[in-house]
């Protein structure tokens, strides 16, 4: 999970506990569960359509754990490990770039080969998530390979049901100390997307709006999740490529005004959702949640 260029995670706008700050909520009221949108999978021709999040669902972003989900919302994102919810539309979390902070030790003992180097030898990690190793998708060789270990997961979030996904640290070529490049990432990237599209999920670019249609006509990414587009002034650059099938997280510490004003803005994505840093459940007190 990750921000970019910040941090990443967040959920109804009532923050529970003393010392935590209120928001404003936007007093929109939840969209009804709209039917899911299947349409081609955007740059392959041979398989069967996917179904992508409805356009201007509620989007709730439950990667910091699996909890059910405030009325009215429509579109969930869990992690690869969780199960999806019934009735929803349900995003799968993979972090296609990254390795999982829990499998640190089994990359580096039995596929180190695949780990990033830097120029000292070292293996590369994350400044922000130190704990995550950059997956090395510089050669066609290791892609493929890479594609085989991370596509197991892909398929998994299919066999559990999962409707799309979404493949985080699409980015992680800007913290490669100048081992990895723009192009590497993408390359890697279509072949995540293929075997998401093979096995019937939509498939979700994960930030990096630098990358421009790139991922939408060389990677086959068929719609965006962005984080802090809003706070970046980047929402616009998701939505000239993907129109109305971009989904934002804002971030309860880190709003550009409040979230009023956030989804009072223009270029404010319909689906915009704010949640707290950690996107910690309900039950604990730096649990937030609203949604435009």
């Amino acid at each position: 999970m990750r921000h970019s260029p910040a941090p990443r995670r967040l959920r109804t706008l009532a923050v529970v506990g003393a010392g935590t700050f209120a928001l404003a909520a936007c007093g929109a009221v939840a969209a009804p569960h709209a039917p899911p949108v299947v349409r081609q999978a955007s740059a392959v021709a041979d398989v069967a359509p996917v179904a992508v999040p409805p356009a201007g669902g509620v989007l709730d972003y439950q990667l910091g754990g699996a909890y059910p989900p405030p009325e009215g919302v429509t579109v969930v994102a869990r992690d690869s490990t969780a199960q999806p919810e019934p009735g929803l539309h349900n995003i799968c979390y993979v972090n296609g770039f990254q390795s999982q902070p829990a499998d640190r030790e089994l990359w580096l003992t039995e596929r180190r080969d695949l780990v990033l180097s830097g120029p000292d030898g070292e293996p590369v990690s994350d400044p922000g998530w130190p704990d995550e190793l950059l997956l090395d998708t510089s050669t066609e060789q290791h892609r493929t390979r890479l594609a085989e270990l991370i596509g197991d997961t892909v398929r998994g979030c299919a066999a559990s049901g999962f409707d799309s996904v979404e493949l985080d640290n699409l980015d992680s070529y800007g913290r490669s100390q100048g081992q990895l490049t723009e192009d590497d990432n993408v390359a890697f990237a279509k072949l995540l997307a293929d075997v998401a599209h093979g096995a019937g999920l939509a498939v979700g670019q994960k930030n990096a709006a630098e990358l421009g249609a790139r991922g939408k006509d060389e990677a086959g990414f068929d719609f965006a999740v962005t984080e802090s587009c809003h706070r970046y002034e980047g929402c616009a650059d998701y939505a000239a490529i993907y129109g109305g099938d971009v989904l934002d997280v804002e971030y309860a510490d880190d709003l550009r005004g409040t979230f009023p004003e956030v989804c009072a803005d223009p270029a404010t994505p319909a689906t915009a959702t704010v949640r707290d840093h950690d996107l910690v459940a309900p039950d604990d007190p730096a649990y937030v949640f609203d949604h435009c």
